[in-house]
């Protein structure tokens, strides 16, 4: 009993810091993603039987490949589809690259915070909830706009970034590579407490067990998804030994040891590499110092600086979009013969749902880009990125101390 009465006592500690930071993170969000904010998404419908009730938002640039890459990208709460292409970037580089995009956007009638939901087992499981929506977007696009298969690419932030391993835990086949920004372990949590845990405390577990819960999310026995894992080392949202346990879990899946095969300084931050015995980087890992809970920006004026800063989305001198695509293969510039330009989009997809005035033309977003935001101080203290207020209160509903 005395150790439930601490528990409840933390959660209760937990709830009031979170409401202080959420309600000031909402504010945030509201004046970062502004009606007047560039939105380059179109929504599909349609798509599919769509079990995890989610939305569905593609960019296709005017130009791609005959058979293109597809890049699915998973935004963090509190965010949406919309505002995260304009925070990321990731439009830019299809444009610049060729490739196309699919967001999946969460709804608030599924979450308050609009987090996906990485700790609900109906969700995280092959062909069921969310994730089996993902999926179903995912065979939609390949079919609509002739994808390359076995170029088929997930990132996310945050609940993103957990649900990012989820979808390469349980659909390995799908995809070529995944990128984990700030996120967790797959199976890491699969209840409220667990959440708790996995986020402020972390949760160890032998790289034997973490790879087991991969291997055992579906039938595949390999190849395996490459992985690259991003945390800032002053995230107080998602604990930064997070990211030590993705590693281990996805260098047992790979069979590869513990220790790094090579490692160096990229743009002023460490960055670990795992090689496999082919000679193929599979596992990547960089760790952002001094950086709070968020997506790592380059917001400069070179050619590989992308995006703008905003919540969660922290200029602190080092492209994540960027350097992702380049270890996925996909800054390798395309020849321009093997290039085609897209009729417009068929009748299937639907109006985007916030935009302002016409979606502009890429020399238009591109000018947009180059106006910079200030570099933000990377130190700053990072923002909660999951609807804590609501699990809590669930929780502290569940122990009988709230109607």
């Amino acid at each position: 009993m005395q150790r439930l009465g601490q528990m409840i006592q933390q959660i209760a500690r937990y709830r009031r810091q979170w409401e202080t930071t959420m309600k000031a993170s909402g504010a945030a969000a509201g004046s970062f993603e502004s009606p007047t904010m560039p939105n380059r998404l179109t929504e599909v419908s349609g798509f599919g039987a769509n079990p995890g009730n989610l939305r569905m938002l593609t960019y296709v640039p005017e130009a791609v490949s005959a058979s293109p890459a597809l890049v699915v990208v998973l935004h963090g709460c509190t965010q949406t589809a919309a505002g995260y292409d304009h925070g990321s970037g990731w439009s830019a580089l299809a444009d610049r690259y060729g490739f196309i995009l699919l967001y999946a956007e969460q709804r608030e009638a599924n979450n308050p915070k609009r987090c996906f939901n990485w700790f609900q087992l109906g969700d995280i499981e092959r062909d069921k909830g969310e994730a089996c929506s993902i999926r179903q977007m995912v065979e939609f696009a390949i079919k609509q706009h002739n994808v390359d298969r076995s170029r088929v690419f997930v990132t996310g932030l945050s609940a993103g970034g957990a649900m990012t391993a989820t979808m390469l835990a349980t659909y390995p086949e799908v995809f070529a590579s995944g990128a984990i920004i700030a996120g967790l372990p797959y199976r890491c949590a699969t209840s409220v407490p667990e959440a708790f845990e996995c986020m402020f405390q972390g949760q160890t577990r032998s790289a034997q067990e973490w790879g087991d819960l991969v291997r055992n999310a579906s039938s595949h026995r390999g190849p395996w998804p490459k992985v690259s894992v991003w945390h800032g080392s002053a995230d107080a949202t998602v604990k930064p030994m997070n990211a030590g346990e993705i590693i281990k879990q996805w260098t047992n899946v790979h069979g590869l040891t513990s220790s790094p095969t090579s490692s160096e300084t990229v743009d002023g931050y460490p960055r670990r590499v795992w090689t496999a015995p082919s000679g193929e980087d599979v596992i990547e890992e960089y760790v952002i110092t001094g950086m709070a809970h968020g997506t790592p920006l380059d917001t400069g004026n070179d050619e590989n600086s992308y995006g703008a800063a905003g919540p969660f989305l922290l200029d602190v001198g080092i492209s994540s979009s960027y350097r992702i695509a380049k270890f996925w293969g996909l800054t390798e510039q395309a020849d321009e013969t093997s290039r085609v330009r897209l009729s417009p989009e068929p009748v299937r997809h639907d109006p985007p749902a916030m935009v302002a005035g016409k979606r502009p033309a890429a020399d238009e977003w591109a000018a947009r880009g180059a106006t910079r935001k200030p570099r933000q101080d990377s130190r700053s203290p990072g923002m909660p990125h999951m609807d804590v207020g609501s699990v809590i209160t669930k929780a502290l509903r569940a122990a009988g101390l709230m109607k």
